[in-house]
């Protein structure tokens, strides 16, 4: 009777209920022997169930398929062609009955490597079990995540791959070409229990296939026999080979499908994007256009082009399409870069190119850090960055060909990377448990590399969308992450803030606030096998207290801070978190600087801008359960504090999402025995206490006498100029007097400017975006120097007329060096602060149309006013001793001696006035003081107009007679002869006449 069975299988064989061992024996081309396993070896190595067939062959029930484990050894290394196809044997003889074994299929290749070892791979049709991946590690890493077809066998083990049943599912798509921005929907339809499925994307030029999950843009739903995967708003970055790997029948499967989704114009870039060249200087020039690397072969043409095709250049990640003009154009010339792929719309973008023409004004070639060549006014000059850093670096050309500032879009590469992998990541792209530890430790590495602000943002925000994945991945990392992240938040803290933090906050205003939130997720996701944990670095303070089950007592902490910072949780309110028998992770974080990264927001009832906090920021966050919980009591003790403190949190909802203080739920309350204050909140999170330290809160009373002083200070200088209208004439008669009231006349000017400006200003949207709000500033600052340049010139006129009596100079002369000095002296202060604070993002004050009080643009204010002072005092001191003292040499003629006597008691009585009023404005700017000065500066600021009106005009005799005679008709004509013949003949130089003197 003959059977008919094929070798696939070491499990015991079992036949006609008889249990026996087959013996087979026959000859070989080769060297080749079989060696057959000894009774009972199959019950202990690798392979299928028992008894099971891997094929059926049809028969009048004479035939069986019976499974047999056969091991082929080989002399040589390479396998015998022979050996590929099924294999016709000789019968066995035994004591059984005659059987003809007629067919031989093998299933598995195996190398043996030095150490004994077998790698084993599975042929074609044929599979390791599910069963058997799980016990054995694979030959290597499956860059396509096939099912296992090739394992790693020890010495004493050996197996056999099985035959593969039907695909058990089908894999579909809407269409295998995405439109950019819309929905890809990939279906699985099964028809047997699957298990263990998991979607993976091949993208092109990747090393190996990233893991799908459910992030931003990646849904996965799945039902009985139907399974789902939906890419949205997809673009070129989610092409590529999908593969859907599963478990069904005891065999891992996976399915693919290719996705194409075709370019938009943003995803090319120009370089550059326009360009003005002169033909003189520079006759011919390149362009390009890259693309990223993509499964659709496009190509590219230039028009017009230059008789050849676009050189194509490859990178890391993109190509790049490249023109080369040989020959410059004769007039102003647009290149088209048209990509193209078969079966797509065409791609275009274009380049402008404008030729300098003779005439045009250009800004010239300069070379620095990088090279600009000579361009065309209004346009705009531009230049890949430089080193490892991509993005552009502009410069605009002025319209009068002046170079303006540098702007710099260009990022470290290694960063730009960092931080387009954990977007992706966010997205659904990645492995988050692997990759965010990864990730933590290169942002690590990187920080070192921030140099520009787009840098720091870059760190900033991979930081805070990392915080994301590890909240919505429910990740928790180990002690080293976060030693990681700690070490990078402390160096970013310690970074520079007028070069970087400053500018970063001018682009970006929530920057500091987005540090702060991811420091928080990430802070407290440490896993309890890591705690208790402790952590100090100088910016950087972090305590970690896992809490047993049992009723846990009151919670406390104190970190070595200056002044020491201490906070405790009475146990009511730990004592319910731990009712369900959970432990209770509390993460206690301190952060130095970060207070001042923060937007100047206060919500209601915390006066806006105005009030500091003492420079640490305290994070409470409180685990159980893998829950956080943020209701509960908290009592802090930031120190001994000045002022009138307030209990504050950082609310990261207030202001629409851009988040600022918030006492909302915080009490303060002295402590015990102490003189410390302590905070009292009865939820967790970012708090901080608040105090006046730089100027009062907001008070509509001061507001309202600031407005309505402001106005009569106004009007006051307006009366002043309608006096000076009335009797111009009559009281500038002589040099002295002409070159007093000339002087006077322009501070009231420029202070009458001053205040409108000023007052204006409130009305202006505040902020350095605003051009309005900065011409404000720019303008308050020149004005209200200007008129102190104008007293600074009145004091010196009057040194100068006592000083040097026998070498006056001409009243032409002398009325242009004021007006140089005071005019040009306070532009040129004005200026200089603009030029070099704009660009730092530190001129213009939070909130605010004026100088920026924490940087160095209002000490290009306060430190002119303060000298001004100082050299009118030392002035007026010398004037009081020479003319209370005249020699018989040098005493001034009788008229000029009183022209003198009034400026003298102007400057006497306007300096010590405007002197107090400024020192006062400093000071409610720069100390900690209380209310009365800023109410003392209100009014004196208000009324520097009405003193003016009073002490520089109306009080003068002059001016008093020359009103007296345009109102009073009957005066006695000797009063209008003597002041005539007095003002029309007094001298300009004086003879150091005796009697004059007396």
């Amino acid at each position: 009777m003959g059977k008919t069975w094929r070798s696939s299988s070491q499990s015991p064989l079992f036949w006609s209920g008889q249990a026996f061992r087959l013996i087979l024996s026959f000859r070989l081309p080769t060297r080749e022997t079989w060696r057959c396993p000894g009774p009972g070896w199959g019950q202990s190595q690798a392979g299928g169930e028992s008894g099971q067939p891997l094929d059926q062959e049809s028969g009048a029930g004479e035939s069986a398929l019976l499974s047999v484990y056969a091991q082929l050894d080989f002399a040589h290394e390479t396998w015998p062609a022979a050996l590929s196809g099924p294999l016709t044997l000789p019968a066995a003889s035994g004591s059984f009955a005659p059987v003809t074994l007629t067919g031989l299929s093998l299933t598995t290749e195996c190398k043996v490597n030095q150490d004994g070892c077998s790698y084993c791979a599975c042929l074609s049709g044929y599979q390791w079990n599910a069963s058997v991946c799980s016990h054995h590690d694979p030959c290597q890493t499956h860059l396509k995540h096939q099912p296992c077809g090739c394992l790693v066998f020890s010495p004493m083990e050996a197996g056999y791959c099985q035959l593969l049943p039907p695909v058990p599912a089908t894999l579909s798509l809407n269409s295998w070409l995405q439109m950019p921005g819309s929905t890809l929907n990939l279906t699985l339809l099964t028809s047997q229990e699957t298990t263990n499925m998991n979607w993976f994307l091949w993208r092109t030029g990747s090393p190996s296939p990233v893991l799908l999950w459910a992030g931003t843009r990646v849904s996965l739903t799945s039902s009985p026999g139907r399974a789902v995967l939906s890419i949205m708003n997809i673009s070129h970055k989610w092409a590529g080979e999908y593969i859907c790997c599963f478990e069904a029948q005891g065999f891992r499967w996976e399915l693919q499908q290719v996705v194409r989704v075709p370019l938009r114009e943003t995803d090319v870039t120009r370089l550059p994007d326009q360009l003005s060249i002169s033909c003189a200087t520079s006759p011919g020039f390149q362009l390009s256009c890259c693309i990223p690397r993509t499964h659709l072969g496009y190509m590219a043409s230039w028009s017009p082009r230059e008789g050849s095709e676009a050189a194509l250049v490859h990178t890391a990640d993109s190509q790049c399409f490249g023109l080369a003009v040989q020959h410059c154009p004769t007039a102003d010339t647009t290149y088209t870069c048209d990509l193209q792929s078969p079966g797509l719309t065409p791609v275009r973008v274009a380049v402008s190119v404008t030729v300098i023409q003779d005439g045009d004004a250009t800004c010239p070639e300069e070379a620095s850090a990088v090279a600009w060549n000579v361009t065309k006014a209004g346009h705009v000059a531009q230049a890949p960055c430089p080193g490892n850093r991509t993005g552009m670096v502009k410069r605009a050309c002025g319209p009068d060909g002046v170079w303006g500032p540098i702007h710099s879009g260009c990022t470290d590469t290694g960063l730009l990377a960092l931080h387009q992998r954990v977007r992706l990541l966010r997205a659904g792209q990645g492995w988050p448990v692997t990759e965010v530890p990864q990730i933590l430790a290169q942002l690590l590495e990187q920080v070192v590399v921030v140099a520009s602000p787009s840098d720091l943002l870059a760190l900033v925000h991979t930081m805070t969308v990392l915080a994301k994945v590890v909240a919505d991945a429910r990740i928790q990392l180990n002690y080293s992450g976060l030693e990681a992240l700690l070490n990078t938040t402390d160096k970013v803290l310690d970074m520079d803030s007028g070069s970087l933090w400053t500018p970063a906050r001018a682009q970006k205003p929530l920057v500091g606030s987005n540090l702060l939130l991811a420091v928080e997720m990430l802070a407290r996701s440490l896993c309890p096998q890591d705690q208790p944990f402790s952590f100090v670095l100088p910016n950087v303070q972090l305590q970690t207290q896992l809490l047993g089950p049992t009723s846990p007592a009151d919670y406390r902490v104190s970190f070595p801070t200056q002044p020491p910072l201490r906070a405790w949780i009475p146990r009511h309110s730990l004592a319910p978190l731990s009712r369900n028998g959970t432990n209770v992770s509390i993460t206690s974080l301190v952060l130095q600087k970060l207070d001042h990264l923060l937007p100047s927001n206060y919500g209601p009832g915390l006066g806006d801008s105005l009030s500091v906090t003492p420079g640490l920021v305290l994070v409470i966050s409180i685990t159980a359960g893998g829950q956080v919980f943020n209701q509960g009591e908290v009592i802090m003790d930031f120190g001994d504090t000045d002022g009138s403190p307030h209990c504050v949190f950082w609310d990261h909802d207030l202001f629409q999402g851009k988040g600022g203080w918030s006492d909302a739920g915080c009490r303060v309350q002295a402590a015990s025995a102490s003189p410390t204050t302590q905070c009292i909140c009865q939820h967790l999170t970012a708090f901080s206490i608040l105090m006046s330290g730089h100027t009062v809160p907001q008070n509509p009373t001061l507001e309202l006498l600031s407005q309505m002083g402001l106005g009569a200070s106004i009007l006051a200088l307006l009366l002043c100029l309608g006096v000076y209208r009335l009797v111009w004439r009559i009281v500038v008669r002589n040099k002295v007097a002409y070159l007093r009231h000339a002087a006077l006349l322009n501070m009231v000017l420029c202070l009458l400017a001053a205040d409108t400006c000023f007052l204006g200003a409130s009305l202006l949207p505040p902020g350095p975006r605003s051009p309005l709000c900065l011409a404000a500033a720019f303008l308050c600052h020149f004005l209200y120097l200007a008129t102190f340049f104008w007293m600074l010139a009145q004091a010196l006129m009057l040194a100068h007329q006592l000083l040097f009596v026998f070498h006056q100079l001409s009243k032409h002369r002398m009325l242009s060096l004021m007006v140089l000095l005071g005019y040009l002296c306070p532009l040129g202060f004005a200026g200089v602060a603009l030029g070099l604070y704009l660009p730092r993002g530190q001129y213009l004050g939070d909130g605010e149309c004026w100088l920026d009080r924490k940087g160095g643009a209002l000490y290009t204010f306060a430190g002119p006013v303060l000298a001004i002072v100082g050299v009118n005092g030392l002035v007026l001191t010398m004037a009081v001793l020479k003319l209370l003292r005249p020699s018989l040499s040098e005493g001034p003629q009788v008229e000029r001696r009183q022209a003198l006597l009034g400026v003298l008691k102007a400057l006497l009585i306007l300096t010590p006035i405007f002197g107090l009023t400024w020192g006062l404005g400093l000071a409610t700017l720069l100390e900690d003081i209380s209310v009365v000065p800023h109410y003392l500066f209100t009014v004196l600021n208000a009324s520097q107009g009405v003193f003016i009106l009073l002490f520089g005009c109306l009080t003068d005799r002059k001016v008093q007679e020359a009103l007296r005679k345009r109102f009073c008709r009957a005066q006695p004509p000797t009063s209008t002869i003597s002041l005539t013949t007095n003002e029309a003949y007094i001298p300009e130089q004086s003879k150091g006449r005796s009697q004059d003197a007396r």
